[in-house]
Formats: C-alpha cells, sequence, structure tokens
C-alpha cells in the first residue's frame, strides 16, 4: 500500500502546464518586464503589493472575493505545494491519475501520496467512495492522511468534474477532516465556458480549501515561473500562510522582480491577455475534439477532451496489436508512441496510474504546426483544422493510430 506511484523513465517535464510555444511575447508582457529589468533581484517572499492585489482581483472576478492577507505567490506551483505540505505534515491523498508534478513534491519531502480511483465520469478529483475506502485503509495501517490535492479543470484527462461529484467529494474530505488543496492552473482553458459549470471546491468550503494557480500556461510564456495561492479566510487561514512563507523563505523561492511585473499586469487581464487567451482556447478545444475523434475511431478510449491542451488515451482496446511492436506496459507504449507519431507521449505511470496500463497524454501543442509560423498562422485562423499543416498533423496522427487497429 505504502508503494503507490511507480518511478519515472526517461525526461519528462514535472511542471505545471506547458504554454503554447514559439507565438511571440504579448507586448504588453514585454513591456512590463523590459520595465522592471533595471530592478535585479526578486520580490519579497509570497509577492509584492502589486502582484498580490492583481491576484485579489483576478480571484474576485471569479466569485471568490480575496483579500491580499489571503494570498502568496511562489515561483512556480510546485514551490507552494511543497511548502503546504511541508506545513502539514502527514501524508498526501491524489486521484488516479494525477499531474505528474503532484507526487514527487510530495516524496521531497519523505512523505507518502496515495492514489485514489476518479469517478467514470471525469478525472481530476477522487470518487468519494474510493476516497473513504482509502482513507480507512491508510488509517489501518498506521498512516496519517492530512492533504487531499484535486483538479477540477484537470491535467491530465482534460476533463472538468460535474458540480454534483466535486460535491460529495468534498463533503467526505470535510467529514474526514483533510484540507484541500485545489489546483486551478487549467480553468481559464475550459472549451465550452458558457456550456460548462465549473465549481471551485473554494466556493462550498471557503475554510478548508487552499486554491493554487500556475500562471505558466494561460498567462505567461514558458521560463517566466510564477504562481499564486489562495488560504481560507480564517484565523487558521492566515496562520497557514505564514507557516507557508517561512517554508518559501528557507527555499529561497521567491519570483523574480520583472516576472512579478508582468504577472500582475496579466492577471488583471487586460485586453490582449484575454484575446490571446480566448484564442488559444479556442484552438485547442477544435484541435482536441478532432484528436478525440482520430483517438476513438482507432478503437482506444479517451473521455472527451473538456479543458486544457491535452488528451488521456486509454489504448487497452488495441493491446494484442500493439503486442506485435513490442509493446506491453506504459513506459514501451511512451516509446513506441514518441516514435511512431513524432509527438512527446508521456505514459500513464507518469501520471500515477497503474505502469501495466496502456495509456498515454497526447499534447493538442504538437499538432498545431512545426514552425513558429505555423503557430501563429494557427492561433489566427478562424478555421484551424482547414489550414494544411493542420490538416497534415492531424491526417498523420489518425492514420498512425488507425494502422494499429487494422493489424
Amino acid at each position: 500500500m505504502r508503494r503507490t506511484e511507480p518511478e519515472g523513465h526517461g525526461p519528462v517535464r514535472y511542471g505545471p502546464p506547458l504554454p503554447d510555444q514559439g507565438l511571440p511575447v504579448l507586448p504588453g508582457l514585454a513591456a512590463r518586464l523590459s520595465a522592471a529589468a533595471d530592478r535585479p533581484g526578486a520580490e519579497p517572499t509570497g509577492g509584492g503589493a502589486a502582484l498580490l492585489d492583481a491576484a485579489c482581483g483576478y480571484w474576485a472576478r471569479r466569485g471568490l472575493p480575496t483579500a491580499r492577507e489571503m494570498v502568496a505567490a511562489a515561483p512556480g506551483a510546485p514551490a507552494l505545494l511543497l511548502a503546504l505540505t511541508a506545513v502539514f505534515g502527514g501524508d498526501v491523498l491524489v486521484p488516479r491519475p494525477c499531474a505528474a508534478w503532484w507526487a514527487p513534491e510530495t516524496r521531497a519531502l519523505g512523505r507518502s501520496a496515495f492514489h485514489v480511483a476518479t469517478p467514470a465520469e471525469c478525472g481530476g478529483i477522487p470518487d468519494p467512495y474510493a476516497l473513504l475506502e482509502t482513507l480507512r485503509r491508510i488509517r489501518d495501517e498506521g498512516g496519517d492522511p492530512r492533504l487531499l490535492v484535486l483538479c477540477v479543470a484537470d491535467d491530465p484527462t482534460a476533463t472538468v468534474a460535474p458540480p454534483e461529484l466535486v460535491h460529495e467529494t468534498v463533503e467526505a474530505a470535510e467529514a474526514e477532516g483533510l484540507h484541500l488543496v485545489s489546483d486551478e492552473s487549467w480553468r481559464d482553458t475550459v472549451h465550452e465556458p458558457h456550456d460548462t459549470v465549473l465549481l471551485s471546491p473554494a466556493e462550498m468550503l471557503p475554510d478548508r480549501v487552499t486554491v493554487v494557480t500556475d500562471l505558466g500556461g494561460p498567462f505567461l510564456p514558458l521560463g517566466w515561473p510564477a504562481a499564486v495561492a489562495r488560504f481560507p479566510d480564517t484565523d487558521a487561514g492566515i496562520g497557514l500562510r505564514a507557516h507557508v512563507l517561512d517554508v518559501l523563505t528557507a527555499l529561497g523561492a521567491r519570483i523574480a522582480t520583472p516576472v512579478a511585473a508582468a504577472a500582475a499586469y496579466a492577471l488583471g487581464e487586460p485586453a490582449e491577455v484575454t484575446a490571446r487567451l480566448t484564442a488559444a482556447v479556442r484552438l485547442h478545444a477544435r484541435v482536441a475534439a478532432a484528436a478525440h475523434h482520430a483517438v476513438t475511431s482507432a478503437g482506444a478510449l479517451a473521455l472527451p477532451p473538456r479543458a486544457g491542451r491535452h488528451l488521456y488515451a486509454d489504448l487497452g482496446p488495441l493491446r494484442s496489436a500493439l503486442t506485435t511492436h513490442g509493446v506491453g506496459d506504459a513506459q514501451e507504449l511512451e516509446d513506441f508512441l514518441t516514435a511512431r507519431l513524432g509527438m512527446p507521449a508521456p505514459g500513464g505511470h507518469r501520471f500515477g496510474d497503474d505502469l501495466e496500463a496502456l495509456r498515454v497524454r497526447l499534447s493538442t501543442s504538437a499538432l498545431l504546426g512545426a514552425t513558429a509560423e505555423e503557430r501563429a498562422a494557427s492561433l489566427a485562423s478562424p478555421e484551424p483544422l482547414e489550414l494544411p499543416h493542420v490538416v497534415r498533423a492531424l491526417t498523420s496522427f489518425g492514420s498512425a493510430l488507425d494502422g494499429l487497429r487494422s493489424r
């Protein structure tokens, strides 16, 4: 029971979401970075006033009123999760599968991360009954579970948890005395925001939920690390923030001043930032739907993508064909598909899934073009699926998978 996640094999990025690569930096972001470039060093631990106030405004616009005393910033979400885990102590529960960077933060502190099965409808949150059973087993074995990490707009499965399931899971966690960490890095990438209800756990259980949002994806370019955390508006929450700041101080985890200036600008959601984000969400939604059709047409399984820039596919129904290629587990599937598709295809074992399960996470970014010019054209086009380079990429992607079914 204590050995709950396989070690990774080969290189993989265990960080928060990757942004679209190759696109030009927005002028406003570049201007803020440049204007602050003559201020060397870093922000105060936990972030300066401008960044914290911008984060407060960001959450207030999403129905989560926030005061500056409830917010802390760090150079990336992993530092915040590491600090939270260090403060709470004990064991951590995460859904299976989960973001690849969650478990390493727990292991770095010598703690155990227990994976809990997710509902059939989505990933990102544990099934409430499986959660209760896992808690019972952990405690029977002498464990001390204290934290539950979840993600309602999920990486890796690209699903959005239905509000009724979020309610059930959060109620179960509250009854068992757990504190929740809600990773909401992908919440602004919901493909159909008018038709999809995203409920933050902090909306229903404000006193026991810390929200963590990494900005390196929807808001900031790769290489500009920044993340913010929203703590409960209670005496315990204020104390938690203070202890997290102590850990961040010990780690030297401070945001560079130029990056903080750009992050504050982005969190203010000026027109250029929201326009870029809207265009990127629309593009990835179209490409993800086409990729999902290709995956299921080949006989594999995948939940329809509802957010983010990934697709989580189960190639178990193609096991007999894959066996002829020497593929018998997720690591071998990763190696095989990465070469066959010409794009990264990290196996499910990277995300806490069983090594024997033939599951992979596929990125829609890899289907947008091979050059910066092609990717920019994809972003700007009202009909990206008709662009020659996108047609070629999707055709090649579908053919590579369909070839497995026909063997």
